[in-house]
């Protein structure tokens, strides 16, 4: 069963989205606080979304490109907007689809079914989700979440990264300039408090799953994720 979330204000179409959505065995969830979109998504952790562009306060374009920072999970625009440009810019904002407004619902469950089987089934790229793995922490890249035992932290894309990257030279030191190049495609001019402030953010993350003082930081030459949480380790 898969989850959607629906961005939608007119509260008409967004009930008959969700019974069609649920008509076919998933699970639809109408977004309530139109202030909070991105704090919902991160709530209900959803397969797909379904975004309008004229939302109160924020448009569509600004939320995808909120939920671009989190996920790559599939936005499907729905808009009485048929212009080129707006359809433009639907796509350039991280949209994946879009369906103009009057539309039947039977071809929106065919686009949603679509961009699902892209993503999660028979035409995804890989049959198999890539994943790192050390000590029982696991990074998900693709869902940009990592995991320990029961419990789930949500990363933005550097954080990703970042905690690739560690993952990948787990417990041996990882230069300062290495991170950096996996970060920022030129650092030439990045500020040095960048790194710190994202380093600060992946420890916060960890912290949201109990694990606290693994990641290390060496002095004048980088960073080092050691393992401070699995039983092997305790007493």
């Amino acid at each position: 069963m898969y989850t959607i979330m629906i961005v939608e204000d007119d509260a008409k179409i967004a009930e008959l989205l969700r019974a069609h959505i649920e008509k076919y065995g998933n699970k639809a969830v109408i977004a309530g606080d139109f202030q909070h979109i991105l704090d919902q998504f991160q709530q209900i952790r959803p397969h797909a979304v379904l975004m309008d562009i004229n939302l109160p306060s924020f448009d569509g374009f600004y939320w995808c490109r909120q939920i671009r920072t989190v996920s790559t999970c599939p936005i499907i625009f729905i808009s009485a907007r048929s212009g080129e440009m707006d359809q433009v810019r639907a796509i350039e904002n991280g949209g994946d689809d879009y369906m103009t407004k009057p539309f039947h619902y039977e071809v929106v469950m065919a686009k949603i079914r679509s961009q699902l089987r892209r993503v999660y089934g028979d035409y995804a790229a890989s049959s198999a989700e890539r994943l790192v793995e050390r000590a029982g922490l696991t990074l998900y890249p693709e869902r940009m979440e990592l995991r320990l035992g029961d419990k789930t932290a949500a990363l933005t894309k550097k954080e990703t990264v970042l905690v690739e990257t560690l993952l990948n030279r787990f417990e041996r030191l990882v230069s300062r300039e290495t991170i950096l190049e996996k970060l920022w495609d030129d650092y030439t001019y990045v500020d040095d408090n960048a790194l710190s402030v994202n380093i600060t953010r992946v420890r916060k993350k960890l912290a949201e799953l109990g694990i606290e003082g693994s990641l290390e930081t060496v002095r004048g030459t980088g960073y080092r994720l050691s393992d401070t949480w699995s039983e092997r380790r305790q007493p």
